[in-house]
């Protein structure tokens, strides 16, 4: 009897204890998100896109009180790492009372930054960089802004180090890139200050980089078996190729295919990049372009180019990691005005496109020839006409598919636009 009562209490024991082990195992994992959570709103220097929020901190308000009002208004998650790390700042007894025009993607040493001096850092003026701008551009934009000269925004990029940014990790060891920044540039509207450098621009640009491409996309390049660096090279292409949203994991895929099957990339933009010295202020690639002896050039080599050739949107870097899957290796532009592509499996139905020559038109041409051999197999009527045609005057209609052929020569020869994706 006494044993069964044991029993009964040593399980209700065993009971309790697993209850409790359950319930001291939530508390460390409830608690150690909340560390994680906490310790990045107290470190965290990127931005994301958010909502503006105006903010009125009234005379002698105490950083508590600043604190929770940030908290109401959802700019930030926890006072206590706000407090905290203005303690720890250089914006210590220095936040000021007034309204003030905050946002939900601002980090909390921003919200500091404008709160100590709003005059200083009022907005001046808004920088817009488009998907697909190279270095070379922005700094040219820069510049034309005044905000900085196109050389202090170069020397900027090239002062980053792996400390700074961690994706310049995934950039191999001493290759020949223009620059090494060149895809980590993330394509935003950013507020400028009175305050804004070169430097602070840069890195601005980096960090929001870094919240885009987020632990979910990383994951899926990692099971792709992709570092950052090649996901950026592929979609800085992708950005430069593509001007239709639909058509982006369309090209992917095309790329992945010819990749697959050891082919020649031969992307005209991977050409223009290098002869125009990032600028790509030259409308298109002639035949002559296409031998620059250049480490971006994928007529010339294999694989993917030396690095990236532009700064890619979130779209096309997307489109990389999830890019269609389909049997196509060629496409060229259809449409100019609205840059629509046309997608093909073999390279003749590709070159028979360009040329304007259906598959179709191709299959009649060769029954008419047929026919006509079947009806006279020793091309008696040819020999006919061509001794009526001495002067040459049928001769020049005989050659009419010849000289189209020359004409078209010369037309490829102006520009290499139809010739994308191995063409």
């Amino acid at each position: 009897m006494l044993t069964g009562r044991f029993s009964v209490k040593l399980i209700k024991w065993m009971i309790a204890l697993v209850a409790a082990t359950a319930l001291v195992l939530i508390f460390l994992t409830e608690y150690k998100d909340y560390r994680l959570a906490y310790n990045k709103e107290l470190t965290d220097r990127s931005t994301r896109e958010g909502k503006e929020v105006t903010v009125v901190i009234p005379a002698d308000a105490s950083v508590k009180e600043i604190a929770a009002i940030l908290h109401k208004l959802g700019l930030i998650q926890y006072e206590g790492a706000f407090v905290e790390r203005l303690q720890n700042s250089e914006f210590r007894g220095k936040l000021k009372h007034g309204t003030y025009k905050l946002n939900t993607g601002m980090n909390t040493l921003q919200m500091m930054e404008i709160m100590a001096s709003e005059e200083e850092n009022a907005i001046i003026q808004r920088l817009t960089i488009p998907e697909g701008f190279t270095i070379d551009q922005i700094a040219e934009r820069c510049e034309e802004k005044d905000i900085c000269s196109a050389r202090q925004f170069i020397n900027a990029c090239q002062s980053i180090t792996r400390s700074k940014f961690r994706y310049l990790e995934d950039v191999p060891a001493g290759i020949d890139v223009r620059y090494r920044l060149e895809g980590y540039l993330f394509p935003a509207t950013y507020d400028i200050t009175e305050n804004t450098t070169a430097e602070s621009l840069v890195q601005w640009m980096l960090d929001t980089f870094t919240v885009y491409y987020n632990d979910e996309l990383r994951a899926i390049a990692e099971e792709r078996g992709l570092n950052s660096y090649q996901v950026v090279t592929m979609a800085s292409m992708i950005e430069r190729e593509c001007a239709i949203a639909e058509e982006r994991p369309v090209i992917a895929g095309v790329i992945n295919n010819r990749l697959k099957a050891d082919m020649l990339l031969q992307i005209d933009s991977t050409v223009l990049y290098p002869i125009t010295e990032g600028m790509f202020n030259k409308p298109q690639v002639l035949y002559e372009d296409l031998e620059v002896d250049s480490p971006y050039n994928t007529y010339k080599y294999g694989g993917l180019p030396v690095g990236p050739i532009c700064n890619p949107g979130i779209a096309c870097i997307t489109a990389v990691l999830k890019p269609m899957e389909h049997t196509y290796y060629y496409y060229h532009v259809v449409d100019e005005k609205s840059g629509e592509h046309a997608f093909y499996q073999t390279l003749e139905d590709h070159e028979q496109s360009i040329n304007g020559v259906t598959v179709e038109d191709m299959k009649k041409a060769a029954i008419a020839i047929d026919e006509q051999d079947q009806e006279d197999p020793f091309g008696i009527n040819d020999q006919n006409q061509n001794g009526q045609d001495q002067n040459g005057q049928d001769q020049n209609g005989q050659d009419q598919n010849g000289q189209d052929q020359n004409d078209q020569g010369e037309n490829d020869q102006d520009g290499g636009e139809g010739n994308d994706g191995g063409g």
